[in-house]
């Protein structure tokens, strides 16, 4: 029997894991393949709503799922935490029990690190996980006013556009409490335009000045003065705040720093088209746990998911495995309450936004709605 283990129950593993079930599904049942998904957790959070969470547009009853509710029957899944990948040996070790491999998809994800930055726990906010988001939804429920800053403070981080979207939507949420006249919103970006795409930092510059929302690049925060509220950079510039709205640096899993497997962030170094970890033929890598130059995002998590799964599959059937990440990307970008737009891109495609508009905007509330069809590999 191949057995082939999933490590992570997030969108990129339980997409893996429903992907190979659908290619796999007679050799599983002939008990000639066995697919075990490893989890830490026992429900998967749509990491997009806790944007529209900070806002009460979206609540946890509609960004929590039982993991068991969105994987195919076929699949074993084991709600344990991986402690250990031994690539070498082909075992994963998990708090309760040892797991052999012949095919391994690490799919661990990455995770917010505000401890990288001195008092940034005291003084900031964030909405990259659910415990933040639910403290930023409370202290927006209460701003009266004043000075917000935006203030991406480490790159890469999950959903790169998401830092403009919450400036936008800010804008657009202070107007409709009636205090934007007297509040002033700051993004700050670490290199010298808003965006690192060309396209689309050009069209967001020329938003952020249309809405009064100011910018600062070449913008690197050291610390956080939590005392004084104010941001101290490694460019010796300093910026006050009454409220900030921090992107944390972000590193990768636990157990990738405790394997030895990763790079100084914890990131799976991993071929860019094969999505195999460099060095291992039948270990791959997929969603935020790589190293690849690509957005940590939802949509490349489905993209590489499909990816990986044909060539499992077609190894297993004895055909030879062909297909071919080709950093396929593809993001909405809400411009406000009421417009979005969108991207997408690949390695060989820059991406060209389309004029914002009502219509992307619901395309957008609407994938919202159906994103556990996504989970569970139907849409």
């Amino acid at each position: 029997m191949k057995k082939i283990v999933i490590v992570g129950g997030g969108v990129a593993g339980t997409l893996t894991a429903n992907y190979l079930a659908s290619h796999l599904r007679d050799e599983i049942r002939g008990k000639n393949v066995s697919i075990t998904l490893i989890s830490d957790k026992d429900k998967q959070l749509y990491e997009p709503g806790l944007l529209y969470l900070i806002f009460n547009r979206l609540h946890e009853s509609d960004i929590f799922m039982p993991i068991k509710y969105l994987v195919d029957p076929l699949i074993d899944l084991k709600i344990e935490t991986a402690t250990k990948i031994d690539l070498d040996n082909e075992k994963v070790y998990t708090d309760k029990n040892e797991y052999d491999y012949d095919y391994l998809v690490i799919a661990t994800g990455s995770r917010v690190a505000p401890e990288e930055i001195p008092g940034l726990t005291e003084a900031g906010y964030w909405f990259y996980n659910y415990e933040g988001a639910v403290k930023l939804r409370e202290a927006l429920a209460n701003f009266a006013g004043g000075k917000i800053v935006v203030s991406v403070m480490g790159v890469p981080h999950k959903c790169p556009v998401a830092p403009i979207e919450v400036s936008f939507m800010l804008h657009d949420f202070l107007k409709l409490h009636g205090i934007r006249d007297r509040s002033q919103i700051v993004y700050t970006y670490p290199i010298n335009k808003v965006f690192t795409m060309d396209p689309v930092a050009e069209m967001v510059e020329r938003m952020f000045e249309e809405r009064g929302i100011e910018y600062r690049t070449f913008f690197n925060p050291l610390e956080v003065d939590a005392k004084n509220k104010k941001i101290i950079t490694l460019e010796g510039e300093e910026e006050s705040f009454d409220l900030l709205i921090s992107i944390p640096p972000h590193k990768g899993a636990k157990v990738i720093f405790d394997s030895g497997i990763g790079d100084k962030s914890g990131f799976v170094p991993t071929d860019r088209f094969t999505l195999k970890v460099e060095g291992y033929d039948n270990a791959y890598a997929v969603g935020d746990a790589t190293n690849l130059p690509v957005s940590k995002a939802g949509s490349v998590a489905h993209f590489e998911a499909e990816v990986v799964s044909e060539n499992i599959a077609a190894e297993i059937k004895g055909y030879p495995p062909t297909a071919v990440y080709t950093g396929k990307a593809f993001c909405f970008i809400e411009t406000g309450f009421e417009e979005a737009t969108y991207i997408w891109f690949d390695y060989y495609t820059p991406p060209m936004p389309v004029k914002p508009n009502k219509f992307v905007h619901w395309m957008k509330m609407a994938y919202n709605k159906a994103y556990w069809l996504t989970a569970r590999g139907i849409l």
